[in-house]
C-alpha cells in the first residue's frame, strides 16, 4: 500500500501540475477511451482516426475499460499504472522473504519498489508495458521455485501487452526447459516466438495506415550490414560493442546491476533481460539507450527476482554484506529519480499560472475539437475531440 499511494502521489501531482504529456498519456487515454465505449482503440492524436493497433500489439489496455467508463478521467490510467507497479512487489518480497529471511525480503522490497526503472514509468505518463511488470514479477517466482505450469500461465499474458514481449517470452521457456521443464518450456519458447512474429509481421501491419511495422528501427541495421561484408569475428566484435557504446549504454547496464550490487549477474535468470536489453542497445534510436522515459520498467522484476536466485546458494555473511551494499545504492539512487520529487517543496505548490490554466480550459466545452500544446493534451483528452498543436502526424 506505502509503494502504491507513493507512485500515485508522484503520478497524479505530475498531472494536477501539467507535467504529463499528450505523447503519452493522452495517446492511451484515448485508446482506453475507445475500449470504454465498445470500439477498437483509435488515437486522434497519432492522426486522424488512427488505429493504434497499428503501432504497439497492447489489447491488454482493454482491462482498464470497465474503470475508465466508470471514471473517465487520466487519473483511471495513473492510479491503475500505480496499482500493477505496486503489486509487483508482493511476489519478489514474498520469494526475498523465504529464502533470505524477514530482513532480507525487507531490502529486496525497498530495492524493487524504490528503483530507478520503475521510478521513471511513474514520472512519465502512463504504458502499457505497466501490465508487464506484476505479470514477469509472478513468472518470475514461480520460475526460480520450479512451479513450472504456473510460470507459463503468468508468462503467456505478455503476449497481450507488448510485441516485443514474446521474445522475453521466449526467454522464460528456454530457462524453464534448461532447468528441467523441457517440452512445457519449449512450448513456451515457440509460442513466444510465433505470437510476437505474429503480431509485428500480420497483425500490426493489417491495421497501420501504411501496411507495416513502423519501429523497424529497434534492429540493429549497421551490425547487420556488416554481416554481408565482413567475417564472424567482426559481426561478433560489431554486436558487442554495440551493447556497451556510445557511453550511455554501458551506463544503463551499470545502472541496472548496481542496486544488487552486482549479484545478479550470478543467477541464470539475467538471461530473460537479453530480448529487452538487445532491441534497445543495439538500436539506431538513442532515446531507447539510457535511464529515461519508461522503458527500464520490464527489467527491475528480472533483475530482482535474479538477485535473490543468485543470493540462495551464499553462506549468512556474504548475503547480509551483499543485501547492505544493495540497500545503499538504492537508497542513494532514490533522490535522482522521480520518486524524490515527493521530497521537493515545489512537488505540492500549484503555481498561479497552473492554476490560471486549469480555469481556462474550464471554459472549452465537452465534445469540442481541440488542438493544444504536449502538455495541455493530458487535461482535455477525456472530454473532447484532441490533437497536438504542430505536431507532425496530429489529428488537426
Amino acid at each position: 500500500m506505502l509503494l502504491f499511494a507513493t507512485y500515485g502521489a508522484v503520478s497524479l501531482r505530475l498531472q494536477e501540475r501539467m507535467l504529463t504529456t499528450g505523447y503519452d498519456l493522452g495517446i492511451f487515454e484515448q485508446a482506453v477511451r475507445s475500449y470504454a465505449h465498445g470500439q477498437l482503440p483509435v488515437a486522434e492524436l497519432k492522426g486522424p482516426g488512427f488505429p493504434l493497433l497499428g503501432d504497439h500489439f497492447s489489447p491488454a489496455l482493454a482491462i482498464l475499460a470497465p474503470l475508465y467508463r466508470i471514471w473517465p478521467t487520466p487519473v483511471t490510467l495513473l492510479v491503475a499504472q500505480a496499482a500493477l507497479l505496486a503489486v509487483a512487489v508482493v511476489p519478489i518480497a514474498g520469494f526475498a522473504q523465504r529464502v533470505l529471511g524477514r530482513r532480507g525480503g525487507m531490502v529486496v522490497a525497498f530495492g524493487y519498489g524504490t528503483s530507478w526503472g520503475i521510478a521513471q514509468a511513474v514520472g512519465f505518463d502512463f504504458h502499457e508495458v505497466a501490465f508487464a511488470v506484476p505479470l514477469l514479477a509472478f513468472g518470475l517466482v514461480a520460475l526460480a521455485e520450479g512451479r513450472w505450469r504456473a510460470a507459463a500461465l503468468w508468462s503467456l499474458p505478455l503476449l497481450t501487452v507488448k510485441e516485443d514481449l514474446g521474445l522475453t517470452v521466449s526467454a522464460i521457456g528456454c530457462l524453464m526447459a534448461w532447468r528441467g521443464a523441457r517440452r512445457l518450456g519449449a512450448g513456451l519458447a515457440v509460442a513466444g516466438v510465433l505470437g510476437s512474429a505474429l503480431e509485428i509481421l500480420v497483425v500490426i501491419p493489417s491495421f497501420n495506415p501504411q501496411g507495416r511495422f513502423t519501429y523497424w528501427d529497434k534492429m540493429p541495421s549497421s551490425v547487420a550490414g556488416t554481416g554481408m561484408q565482413h567475417g564472424l569475428g567482426d559481426v561478433l566484435y560489431q554486436f558487442t560493442l554495440g551493447l556497451i557504446t556510445p557511453e550511455t549504454k554501458a551506463t544503463v547496464l551499470v545502472m541496472l546491476l548496481a542496486p544488487t550490487a552486482f549479484i545478479a549477474l550470478r543467477s541464470s535468470l539475467m538471461w530473460v533481460c537479453v530480448p529487452t536489453l538487445a532491441w534497445r542497445l543495439l538500436s539506431e534510436n538513442p532515446d531507447y539507450w539510457g535511464t529515461n522515459f519508461h522503458y527500464s520498467a520490464v527489467l527491475m522484476p528480472m533483475v530482482f527476482v535474479a538477485f535473490v536466485d543468485g543470493l540462495r546458494l551464499w553462506e549468512e555473511r556474504p548475503r547480509r554484506h551483499a543485501l547492505i551494499v544493495a540497500g545503499v545504492v538504492a537508497a542513494l539512487l532514490l533522490p535522482k529519480f522521480p520518486l524524490g520529487q515527493l521530497l521537493h517543496r515545489d512537488t505540492w505548490h500549484t503555481s498561479p499560472r497552473v492554476a490560471q490554466a486549469h480555469r481556462i480550459l474550464k471554459q472549452i466545452p465537452d465534445g469540442a475539437t481541440v488542438a493544444a500544446s504536449n502538455r495541455l493534451v493530458p487535461q482535455l483528452a477525456d472530454r473532447t475531440l484532441v490533437s497536438v498543436f504542430g505536431f507532425h502526424g496530429s489529428g488537426l
